[in-house]
């Protein structure tokens, strides 16, 4: 909470004197300070305010406090970097970070460049090139990564350079894309290529580098559970008994029990739920079976979060009991959401969450899996665990779930990580809710002298995010905005699952809303154009889709 008043008491500062507050203290306080996750910032205005301070040029004239010639549009400092290629075949500047860049989360590059059409000569491409290199090499630019921006002269503009999104150039084939990469130091910039003795003079202005690695998800806020600590039947405020049979005679992959809603097959008793699979003839509509167990649905569903339930597990080959989650929009005779006019999409297609299943004839082996369009069934995506106490103690089984993954473990030991490189509806059908299921199946293959088993559930519990301030979330959130400090134009870097329409809305630091607006997005990114008139400052960008909120600071230059 340390942290919340710090941010608190800044707020209120910049509220009553914001006017007055040098642009460089704000920038520095709000990315230098206690944040909670890992970032390295590099910038320089060439007016004494930035951290990178090994500049030089090669085949090329450079002075980094030069008078700014012209004044106007965008950038109207004072100094700025001249930059003069006196025909030089490799002419550029440089510098050396004090740590190699991590490109794997969000970093990008950022400068102002402006280039009088009255300083070119030759026919080279009017173009800047940012260069990334391996400083401690002989010869660092034989791993280099560049990226090529084409630009317009006489005017100031502001060009970015974003290694993971951006068509980027390998000058060794063999190298690896450089969001993979973690020998980079060195930042080289070059105008208008190389291989040419072409002489131009250009001038750079406001260069920034942020690359911010983005802390995990954090769910810690119970939103939903059944610790169990009554006694008779389930709370049924909270689960509904699947009896119906799906088939009009039979379950499915040929299970040979019926569900039932009587107390000797789901019973709650001196803090525990008891699931238990009896060996009985037992008819029900008009269908004789040989056994009876209980399947539950939580009538509580959700998107993202983290699952645990403590749980042990019955024994004896041909029993199968699992923990697991199904879309809220299944159609399937005789579930709950089903029951409430939600079931619209067939199965797999609501995609299929088990947290924990086990078949008695591998006793100590506990399994996760997932079943969507592109593998289901017999599905590939899966991976287990051997616990050797499963049916003599209770363990917890847990599911955390977000946007990007699924990871599923034991007792905090993580067995499986389903994150696909490419999600669509086909491998990642897991952006809309899903509910709870346990239940005890009967194999075919159940032992004649088998004559009952129990699942006992200590509890089940679902977390999520911790609700919390908008200012809170200033340093939570997974939002990731370009380039930051701002002039005109804001980019936000979308989550590959951000498709449809989302709400946009930036405050200033008294709270007003001063942009408000719908935005079509496609899962890359978002721009936000025409911020210029906005008066230099702090300000809150709040971005809604998908009934998620994320929040995030930026400044105006």
């Amino acid at each position: 909470m340390e942290y919340k008043h710090t941010m608190m008491n800044l707020i209120t500062i910049i509220r009553h004197t914001r006017s007055c507050i040098p642009f460089s203290l704000v920038l520095c306080f709000f990315l230098t300070g206690n944040v909670t996750s890992e970032a390295q910032t590099l910038s320089d205005d060439f007016e004494g305010n930035g951290n990178i301070t090994t500049w030089q040029g090669d085949d090329c004239d450079i002075n980094t406090t030069w008078d700014n010639p012209f004044r106007l549009g965008i950038n109207t400092s004072d100094q700025v970097l001249y930059y003069g290629d006196t025909g030089g075949q490799y002419a550029n500047v440089r510098f050396d970070a004090d740590k190699n860049f991590d490109l794997s989360d969000y970093s990008v590059f950022s400068l102002k460049i402006f280039i009088p059409s009255g300083e070119l000569t030759g026919n080279a491409p009017l173009q800047v090139s940012l260069k990334l290199q391996d400083g401690t090499l002989p010869q660092p630019w034989s791993t280099q990564s560049e990226i090529i921006k084409n630009i317009v002269p006489d005017q100031w503009q502001t060009v970015t350079f974003d290694f993971e999104n951006d068509a980027f150039i390998n000058l060794n084939g063999a190298s690896p894309p450089p969001v993979l990469r973690k020998d980079f130091n060195r930042v080289v910039i070059q105008v208008n290529g190389e291989n040419n003795s072409d002489k131009v003079v250009a001038y750079l202005d406001d260069f920034y580098y942020f690359s911010e690695i983005v802390p995990d998800v954090v769910y810690d806020h119970l939103i939903w559970s059944d610790e169990f600590d009554y006694n008779g039947p389930v709370d049924s405020d909270k689960w509904h008994h699947q009896t119906r049979l799906p088939n009009g005679d039979s379950w499915f992959n040929g299970e040979i029990q019926h569900y039932t809603d009587r107390l000797e097959n789901s019973r709650v008793e001196n803090g525990v739920l008891k699931i238990t699979a009896l060996r009985e003839n037992f008819r029900d509509q008009g269908v004789t079976k040989t056994h009876t167990s209980a399947r539950l649905n939580s009538k509580f569903a959700f998107t993202y979060g983290k699952v645990e339930i403590r749980a042990k597990l019955p024994s004896g080959a041909g029993t199968w009991p699992a923990l697991w989650m199904l879309g809220k929009n299944i159609s399937e005779t005789g579930g709950f959401w089903d029951e409430q006019g939600f079931g619209t999409t067939p199965w797999p297609a609501c995609g299929e969450i088990d947290i924990m299943e086990h078949w008695g004839h591998n006793q100590n082996f506990v399994q996760s899996a997932i079943h969507t369009p592109s593998s289901f069934g017999a599905t590939v995506n899966h991976g287990g665990q051997v616990i050797p106490t499963v049916s003599t103690d209770f363990h917890v089984y847990t599911l955390e779930w977000t946007p990007d993954k699924l990871v599923f473990s034991v007792d905090d030991r993580i067995h499986y990580t389903y994150d696909p490189d490419f999600k669509n509806r086909e491998t990642w059908p897991f952006d809309e809710e899903q509910y709870i299921l346990m239940n005890i199946a009967i194999q075919p293959s159940i032992s004649p002298s088998w004559t009952r088993g129990a699942m006992e559930i200590d509890y089940v519990r679902i977390y999520q995010e911790s609700p919390i301030t908008s200012v809170e979330i200033l340093e939570n959130s997974s939002l990731v905005l370009y380039p930051n400090p701002v002039d005109d134009h804001l980019t936000i870097k979308l989550n590959r699952n951000d498709h449809g329409v989302a709400d946009v809305l930036i405050y200033d630091a008294t709270g007003d809303i001063v942009h408000s607006q719908n935005y079509h997005t496609d899962g890359r990114t978002l721009t936000i154009q025409q911020l210029g008139h906005l008066k230099s400052g702090v300000y809150i960008v709040r971005y809604s889709q998908n009934a998620r909120s994320q929040t995030v600071r930026f400044v105006k230059n």
